[in-house]
């Protein structure tokens, strides 16, 4: 007999439906659909992230081995077909997962408002990278990428409060990482940390015009002409110099005519880093510091690649892809609320480790990741018969 909630469902408890059948009502994606349901196609597709399937069969074989247990599950449908599955994948509009997971971010950015950042700074910091997905040309020939390659990019502005990314579009391989700033909508007062990959003053200047910091790090034929060098320590810190100054080639001045600020470390290995920033407040080696959070966006891109397994597409054509990765998304952004609403100190790295094992089982998830009690154990060996 049935007795608790699966694991599975616990998590999935924390979806708000009602915004999910809303997004389905908007894009019409259950016109003339009979049995598999939208909320089936995610709830099959959030299976195979959490608990790392790698093909479509291999998604069809574990849920049919446990097809008394799909009902509580939450599916609606008798059973789970791979060919049901890859028709829902190509053929229902994938913007569905795009506006739900959305409002998925919407929620969990509150949730990690007061988390600490890791410097002393109170002030909202992003971080914004793409990240290439490679694919084979004549599979996926939709997403032009090189002359024998195919690739898609996933651009992502990411908020280093709790690591929840807070914009995110998808393009082929073609689009330039740069000309995706062009669709921020940019927050006054805040930081963006950005890779020199994105350095177009004409772009940094619709940042500072829009009230807004960047920090970047500079090329090494970036011409800048100082004006004012101020003191900084060199020997208690790894600051070399703090500098105020101009550009000086004729295109770069006409991008950015107002002041900059360069400010060149020397990291670990004794390389010479320089960061070009509108931020005149801010200490030389806080600067630095907030650069060395950007690295918090790799992580995210490492999750999306390696632990919720993009790399294997369970689908070959543009809206099986995005499809694929943004529910990969919503199950990403479904953990961390998940973590926050029941106050797991666990990194999401461990509590999808631990899920990915147990989501069958009826435990509830606190008791699940809660560590064994080192005295738990005491009087169970009290029970134990003295064979010496």
């Amino acid at each position: 007999m049935h007795q608790g909630k699966l694991v599975f469902s616990q998590v999935m408890a924390y979806l708000p439906l009602s915004t999910f059948r809303r997004c389905v009502s908007t894009h019409r994606g259950e016109h003339k659909v009979k049995d598999f349901s939208c909320l089936d196609q995610f709830l099959a597709m959030a299976f195979a992230q959490l608990t790392y399937r790698e093909s479509l069969r291999d998604i069809e074989v574990n849920l049919r081995a446990q097809a008394k247990r799909l009902y509580h599950m939450g599916f609606r449908c008798q059973t789970i077909s791979r060919n049901t599955l890859s028709n829902a994948n190509a053929t229902r509009p994938w913007q569905i997962y795009a506006d739900f997971a959305q409002h998925l971010i919407g929620m969990a950015r509150p949730l990690y408002a007061q988390e600490p950042l890791g410097i002393d700074l109170d002030a909202t910091v992003y971080a914004f990278d793409a990240s290439t997905i490679d694919l084979c040309l004549s599979v996926y020939p939709w997403a032009p990428f090189r002359s024998t390659k195919a690739a898609v990019k996933l651009h992502t502005l990411l908020d280093l409060r709790g690591a929840i990314p807070s914009f995110i579009r998808i393009t082929d391989g073609k689009t330039h990482e740069v000309n995706v700033l062009d669709e921020l909508i940019l927050e006054a007062g805040a930081f963006y940390l950005l890779d020199r990959g994105y350095l177009d003053f004409a772009r940094l200047f619709a940042i500072h015009q829009a009230q807004a910091f960047f920090v970047i790090r500079a090329k090494s034929n970036t011409k800048f002409k100082r004006r004012y060098s101020h003191a900084v320590d060199r020997v208690n810190t790894s600051v070399l110099c703090d500098q105020t100054g101009v550009l000086t080639l004729f295109y770069s001045s006409k991008d950015y005519p107002a002041t900059l600020r360069r400010v060149v470390v020397r990291d670990e290995a004794g390389k010479r880093i320089t960061f070009l920033t509108n931020n005149f407040a801010l200490k030389p080696e806080m600067i630095a510091a907030l650069y060395r959070q950007r690295w918090q966006v790799e992580l995210f891109f490492k999750w999306i690649k390696q632990h919720l397994r993009i790399k294997a597409f369970l689908g070959t054509s543009e809206s099986a892809v995005k499809t694929q990765i943004w529910i990969a998304v919503c199950t990403y952004v479904l953990i961390a609320i998940v973590k926050k609403r029941l106050h797991l100190p666990h990194s999401l790295h461990e509590i999808l480790q631990i899920l990915s094992l147990t989501m069958f089982e009826t435990t509830p998830i606190n008791q699940l990741l809660t560590p064994p009690d080192p005295d738990s154990d005491s009087g169970f060996d009290a029970q134990q018969l003295n064979l010496l």
